[in-house]
Parts: C-alpha cells; structure tokens; sequence
C-alpha cells in the first residue's frame, strides 16, 4: 500500500511537472523561443548577460551569442575538413528541453558523430556549455574538437593560467552603454574582466584579433575557417577576438567523450582569485537540477488544449519570455521587477517598468502569482504622497520627465492591471495594498488632466510618453501636442479605473465606495458617448478640450481613426448601437481588419504604414484589450478571428527567427523594432482566454 502512494504521488508530480518543456523534438522550423537569460535567483542588474541560441541562418555556426559579446560556438574537424555553420551539418540541431535559462539540443556534424550540447545561464555573470561527442557508427573516429569563444575586442592579450585545478584564461571585455544609459546614469557594467576555461586537455590553444572582412591569412589552422561565421554576423564590428582550442581524439564505436565549457565575468576591478574560483563551481553544477528546478517554476502555468503545435510553442514561450525578464530586489526596488529586455540589451528597454509593459502581468500571474504582485508593488512603494506614480520605476531610477509644470506619469492602467493580478492570486492583502495606492493615483490623475475641469481628462506632461503612443502619431503629427485633446483612449482607460475601484471596495466590503466608484465610471462614459462618438462615421476621436469639437486647426482634423477608437469597447462604454457602428469600421478589409491584426491606424490614411510605428504596426497588447472588448459585447467569431490572426504572425516570427518582437506588421510578416520585449508575452493570456482549460481549484497566495 504504501508504495502505492508513493507510486500516485510521483505520477502526479511529474504529470503536472512542466514537462512539456522538458521532452521536446524541435527544430529550427518551430516556433520556440531561443533567448536564454539567469533565473531570478541568481540575477543581478549591474552586470548581467543573456543570450539567443543562433541555429537558423544556413551561414552561421550555430552558436549561443549575445549583442555584445562574449559568445559560443563548437566545430569539428574529420579528415580534412572542419564543420560548424548550419549548411555543412550532418544532421541539424534538434531541441530536446528548453526553458528561460537553460536549453538541450543535438546535432550531427558529420555521419555517425553526434554532438548532444546542454547550455545553461546558470547567473548574471556565468554561464557553461557542455558538450558530449559520441560515435554512434560502426568505425573508429579520429576527431578534433574545437570549441570557440569570440568576443568584441581589439586586444589579444589573453592570460593563460595553469594549477592543479584546471587551466584557464582571463581576457579584458569592455561593454557600452548606450546615449539613453549615460543620460540616465543607468550604472550598468562597462569594464569586465572574463574568465574563460575549456575543460577539455588541449593540445593548443589559439587567440586571434581581426578586422571583420580582412582576408585569411591561413595562419591560425582550422581556426581561420571560422573567421568566415563572424565576418558574416559582425562586419558592423570593428575588431573582435576568437581564442578557439583543439584537442584531438580517437573514438571507437559506440564511445563517448564529454567536456564543459565555462564563463565568469565580473568588474574588472575585482581580484582574479575570486573570478577563478566561480569557474570550478560552474564545473559542478547538474543541469538535472537546473531542469528540476525549472520544471517546479512552470507547473503553475494553466494547463489548456490548443489547436496545434505552434500555439502550443508560442503559449509556452511566452512564459519563458516574461520569466527571463524578472529581475530580484536591487537598488531602489524592495521587490522584484521586470526589465523590458535582457537580450539585448538596451538602455530603453532596461531603465525600469511602466504600466502599459505591465499588463504582461495579466499573464504572467498564472505562472508567478508573488512576482506579478510583488512587480506592481514596485509602483505601490515608490508612490509619492500626493499620489503621483513615476513615468518609470526601476531599480536604479524614478524618472518623472517634467514638462509644463507637470510630471509625466504612466498611462492608467493601474488599477485595471491589479484588480486583474488579484482575480487570479486571490490575494486580499495585495489588494487592500492597491485599493489604497490605486485611490490616491486616480484622484492625483483627474486633478492634474482635467485643466477644463469640464470632467474629462487630456494627456498632460510629456503626453506622447505618457500615453504610450509615443512617436508617429496620426491626429498628433497632423494637428498638435496630445495635451490639446481630450481622448477616448485616456477616458477610456480612467472608466476602467474607476469600475476596477469600484470592484475593489465591493470585494472589500466597502459597498458605499464601490457605489461612489462606479457611478464616477457611468458619468465619464456617458460624457464620452456624447462628446467622442460621431455618428455619421461609427467612430470615436479626439476632441479639441476647449470646446469638445472635431475641428482643432481646420474642419474636422481631429477625425483621424485609430485604434484608440476601439477602446471605449473594452471599457464597457459604448451603447449597443455605436458598438455595432463601431464594427462597420472594425470588420472592413480596407481599415482595420488587415491580414495579422487591427492596425493602430486605418488602412486608408494616407499616414498608414504597416511597419511604422503606432501609424500602422499591430500591438499585441492593444489587440489583447480589443479581444476583451469584442467578448463583451458578444462579438464572440470577431474576437477569436482576432487571436487567430494575431497570433499567426507571432509563429510566424517565432519559426524565422525565434524572438518575440515590439510590434508586428498588419499586413505582412514583418516586425520591429526592439526583440524580446516583455509586453508580447501577453499572447499567452489571449490563449488562456480563447482556450480555457479544465477548472482549477483558486489557490490564494499568501505573502
């Protein structure tokens, strides 16, 4: 009997383990996420480095790089030739797990040679690869391994070390930061000193430093073929160095040979004994445990049924994508917070969170109910006393961007994002920590974005930033500064703040406040339905605040369509008769039912372009709000049409070069401009939403 148990309770462990991701048979035509990134646990914000698996471009090695450097790559030579490039494979690589910082894949150079790679980013400034070569032919194998490590640099002046441990090598790796960082005083670290060590005995050891398309002079052997791979994917480099290392051995069939490769970086200005030492703890790490570890952080996720293997793909990708950006207490921020991206990474995208990159915590919550709380705690705890929330929050940063008297804030999506964080933890205290927080934000808002005090509210500060559409504007570009307009966007949003109020105190048994809340929400969008909607067009635009007309400079300029149109659906604030005009425009090929998505500006505008910027480009977490709207209002086939075309572009994306993107083109498969952004990882909500999965008992969380 008691085995029995013991046999019931193991099953139930790993069918609820996460092992999707642990058993995988994918190749370079799948949609799976590539980019790799340390677990929280072991995160840091100063010096912190991921990486992208490369294995799709038939000219490259198929290598583990970062924007900046440093990066692995592994051949071999049989006989008189020496493969690594993608082309030149056997057999191409196939993965077998893959999670946020750790992958498994095989490959086979050559016939009968497999090569089975584990790479794990086990921290911010370490990582190791470890590479098991097999015969699995009938002959004897006389091979030589080359593993390569390339990096940006102009100096060659590597150190080599030698104990009884282990022989290593120790070079100089200077990173920048970008005009944003240096403006903001981002203390990222530029001056790091690597420590590099094969772990396989080798015969030689070569470090060369080349200016991208010079010719070979064929001195460096075997390593020399692989200048061709990195001229390819860094001419824009001025020089960079490869140490590359051979060792030579004979395999009989069926034998193996296994070896690690490690990396530790830290501040040059730290004591070597310290780097050497993380080098023999990274020789000692299980990847079992990374896995094991791994599978536990993912056995939260909503188990759904999708459709087919992309979606499958995608809806665990994204997961790993918002996981990798998670990033623990440091600096200013008690908690954990999330960075846009880690690879890449760049200075916009590393400052700190804002509102609308966190309605990826809508999704997120499934799998870390604690880190999404704790991630709009950031916000809650770094709020000032008259209730004003920075533009953005990091750990090192509270940028307010002043302008006209006024600070710029983040567009108001906080106590929409809370009230749906806590639906899904369960979490009383959080959400008496946001009833409170999220109060004092809204009425700082409508104090200082009513200047009419008319009862609706404009974009004030640096409105553009603020609002999220922060460049390529159609009705701004044409017309004149947001802080001029009172919007259906902005409106939108605070009527969805005040019925998120309004559901918070009703939880907390504060009835009279929840009345009181929503009846604020009711005369906002009932001053939106009267003063927004033109009815001889379906649509909803902006208004000049002065006079609550469409004519700011000439006739009816401000009738301009855009996507923000469509947000008084996800509101609630649209009748049932301005709603279904509002789909006359929504569902017409011509405007905004384009092959990948609702463009953030109608087709027919002489503005539009499928991959500007918020002039044409789908916005995933845009499409998401419209998809929630679209449900409410029963416009159920329009909606799951939405998650379908959508989503369909993101695979497509993700089966070309397996990043998530900022946007997406409309109209075609094309995407810009940043990758691995945080926001796209919203997509697995729309699946969670379109696909529900058996109940789930609510789990309440505790801390």
């Amino acid at each position: 009997m008691r085995n029995l148990f013991i046999f019931l309770l193991l099953t139930a462990y790993f069918e609820g383990s996460g092992q999707y991701l642990s058993n995988l048979d994918i190749t370079r035509n799948d949609a799976l996420f590539t980019t790799y990134a340390a677990p929280l646990s072991r995160s840091s914000y100063k010096l912190d480095q991921g990486y992208q698996l490369l294995f799709n471009d038939p000219e490259s090695g198929v290598e583990m790089t970062s924007s900046d450097g440093p990066n692995f790559g592994f051949a071999v030579r049989l006989g008189n030739e020496t493969r690594f490039r993608l082309n030149e494979l056997f057999k191409e690589p196939v993965i077998t797990t893959s999670y946020s910082d750790i992958l498994k894949y095989y490959y086979y150079p050559f016939e009968d040679l497999k090569t089975e790679v584990c790479f794990d980013v086990y921290s911010s400034g370490s990582a190791f690869i470890e590479y098991t070569v097999s015969n699995t032919g009938k002959s004897v194998m006389q091979v030589s391994l080359i593993p390569y490590h390339f990096y940006p640099s102009a100096d060659s002046n590597v150190n080599f070390i030698h104990n009884n441990l282990f022989d290593a090598y120790t070079y100089r790796l200077d990173k920048k930061a970008d005009s944003w960082m240096k403006e903001h005083n981002i203390p990222i670290t530029t001056s790091i000193r690597a420590y590099y060590q094969s772990g396989l005995s080798l015969d030689s050891m070569v470090c060369i430093t080349f200016k991208p398309g010079t010719k070979s002079n064929g001195t460096a052997g075997p390593a020399d073929d692989l200048r061709r791979s990195l001229q390819l994917k860094h001419g824009s480099q001025t020089y960079w160095s490869l140490l590359a290392g051979f060792r030579t051995i004979r395999l009989e069939p069926g034998e193996s040979t296994r070896f690690r490769v490690v990396l530790g970086m830290q501040d040059a200005g730290c004591g070597m004994q310290d780097g050497f030492r993380s080098l023999s703890k990274l020789a000692l790490i299980d990847p079992a445990s990374v896995i094991s570890d791994d599978e536990l952080a993912y056995n939260k996720i909503p188990k759904i049924t999708l459709p087919s293997k992309d979606e499958e793909l995608l809806y665990w990708s994204c997961f790993s994508l918002m996981r990798q950006c998670m990033m623990p207490p440091e600096g200013k921020c008690k908690t954990n917070y999330y960075v846009f991206s880690r690879e890449p990474k760049w200075g916009w995208g590393y400052g700190g969170q804002v509102f609308h990159e966190s309605l990826s915590m809508l999704a997120y919550a499934y799998m870390d109910p604690l880190g999404a709380m704790n991630s709009q705690r950031v916000f809650i705890q770094r709020q000032q006393s008259d209730g004003y929330i920075n533009y953005r929050t990091g750990p090192y940063l509270d940028e307010t961007i002043p302008y006209a008297n006024q600070l710029t804030t983040s567009a108001p999506w906080f106590n929409y994002i809370n009230l749906e964080v806590y639906k899904i933890t369960g979490n009383r205290k959080f959400l008496q920590e946001a009833w409170v927080s999220g109060k004092k934000f809204y009425l700082y808002y409508v104090k200082n974005r009513d200047s009419n005090s008319n009862g609706l509210c404009e974009w004030g500060a640096e409105g553009e930033l603020e609002s999220v559409r922060d460049a390529r504007v159609a009705v701004w570009d044409k017309t004149g500064r947001p802080m001029n307009f009172e919007g259906p966007d902005v409106n939108s949003m605070l009527v969805m703040e005040a019925r998120s109020l309004s559901e918070m105190a009703k939880i907390l048994g504060l009835t009279a406040e929840s009345l009181q809340w929503e009846d604020l929400a009711k005369q906002r969008s009932a001053l939106i339905e009267h003063t927004m909607w033109d009815n001889s067009s379906g649509f909803y635009y902006n208004v000049y605040k002065l006079n609550q007309g469409f004519t700011f400079r000439k006739a009816d300029d401000l009738k301009i369509k855009e996507i923000i149109g469509f947000l008084p659906l996800w509101a609630g604030v649209s009748s049932k008769e301005h709603a279904s005009a509002l789909m006359r425009s929504f569902r017409d090929p011509a405007e905004f039912r384009r092959p990948y998505g609702v463009p953030a500006l109608t087709a027919k505008s002489d503005y539009y372009n499928p991959i500007g910027y918020w002039n044409g480009p789908v916005w995933v977490q845009w499409e998401y709000l419209l998809y929630r709207g679209l449900n409410d209002y029963g416009y159920k086939k329009d909606a799951s049409e939405l998650v379908t075309r959508v989503l369909g572009n993101m695979v497509w994306h993700l089966k070309q070069d397996h990043v998530f993107w900022e946007f997406y083109s409309a109209d075609d498969h094309q995407a810009g401009w940043n990758k691995t952004y945080i926001w796209a990882g919203i997509a697995a909500r729309m699946l969670i939403d379109e696909y529900p999965g058996p109940a789930e008992k609510k789990k309440t969380i505790t801390k």
